[in-house]
């Protein structure tokens, strides 16, 4: 379920420079799915502590767990994207962890994995 168009963030917005098409904290390089990721994670830390390890406002934190648990499609289309740059690259090869080097992609391959 996607959040209204109409929402408005007051710590998240996009980066038209970036290949992410997700919310990033403004004025920092961080996506909201990373966030949410260690709120989330193995090991889940709280809103408070997610603050501290990056220097953010809680508020910021909180806007981003809440943007990410409203399950916005631009960050399933993020993780399509890296899952097929990942595989495009050979990454996901059984041997890939003993030799560690990606298949080199062309511009153009990775423009083709990156479109909308």
């Amino acid at each position: 379920m996607s959040l209204p168009s109409s929402t408005t963030y007051h710590y998240l917005a996009r980066r038209p420079e970036s290949a992410y098409r997700q919310l990033f904290v403004r004025g920092a390089r961080i996506r909201a799915d990373v966030l949410y990721g260690h709120y989330t994670g193995e090991e889940p830390r709280s809103p408070e502590q997610i603050a501290a390890d990056y220097d953010l406002p809680v508020e910021a934190v909180r806007e981003a767990i809440a943007y990410c648990e409203s399950e916005p499609a631009e960050i399933r289309e993020d993780r399509l994207r890296e899952a097929a740059t990942a595989e495009a690259a050979g990454m996901n090869l059984p041997d890939y962890k003993l030799h560690g080097k990606p298949k080199l992609l062309s511009p153009q391959e990775l423009a083709r994995l990156r479109a909308p």
